[in-house]
């Protein structure tokens, strides 16, 4: 590993960007930190600058960061990618790691945590938070969910938890009619007719609970 690492920060709050950016260079081993506010943004900015370690949420507007890992590791098989997420449900993190993510932490982790992990994944290991590392041992389970594309996954977990088509279609920043064609797609894969049927579905696959359903 390089005395420093270069890091590319990807997350659509700049707020959020702000914060841990100051987190990542206050640790001695860490060097650059670039930033990216989008999926489409970190693709080009990940060629440009050539980081050692992409520091990615998951929860973006446009392609999305399910997506974006994967089109990461077809422009390198070896970019390491540490997700962190407001997510904690099993089928986050397997999705993630099955997309090539070699890390997962949340945001309510410790900041020294994030250090860590950066500096685990840097080294080519797997980084899972612990109350999170259960999951790894999960990623080889085949689940229906596993038909759908990162973005139908995406565009189903907001309609399980009670959007509308046109709520979660300005939530992923995508026009309606993709998000409808999405959504014809995600019934037709899952044979499922209704909303209410994704949200029985994501419930029955540990995507929500019943405490993060939309009223």
């Amino acid at each position: 590993m390089k005395d420093t690492l270069s890091i590319l920060l990807v997350d659509d709050h700049s707020v959020v960007r702000a914060g841990y950016r100051t987190l990542l260079i206050e640790s001695d081993f860490i060097g650059e930190v670039f930033e990216a506010s989008s999926g489409e943004q970190a693709c080009q900015q990940y060629l440009q600058c050539q980081p050692d370690v992409v520091v990615m949420d998951l929860s973006m507007p446009g392609i999305g960061g399910l997506e974006t890992i994967k089109r990461l590791k077809l422009r390198d098989e070896n970019a390491k990618v540490l997700v962190f997420s407001m997510y904690e449900e099993a089928v986050y993190v397997t999705r993630a790691l099955q997309a090539g993510a070699k890390g997962y932490i949340t945001k309510r982790s410790a900041p020294e945590n994030m250090i860590h992990a950066v500096e685990q994944v840097a080294k080519g290991k797997i980084y899972v938070e612990k109350h999170l590392s259960q999951y790894v041992t999960r990623t080889s389970e085949i689940s229906v969910l596993d038909q759908l594309k990162p973005r139908e996954f995406d565009l189903f977990c907001l309609l399980a938890k009670g959007m509308t088509t046109r709520e979660a279609s300005e939530e992923l920043a995508l026009s309606y009619k993709t998000a409808a064609n999405y959504v014809t797609s995600i019934k037709s894969k899952l044979n499922v007719r209704s909303h209410s049927e994704f949200t029985l579905l994501a419930q029955q696959h540990g995507v929500i609970s019943d405490t993060s359903i939309k009223s």
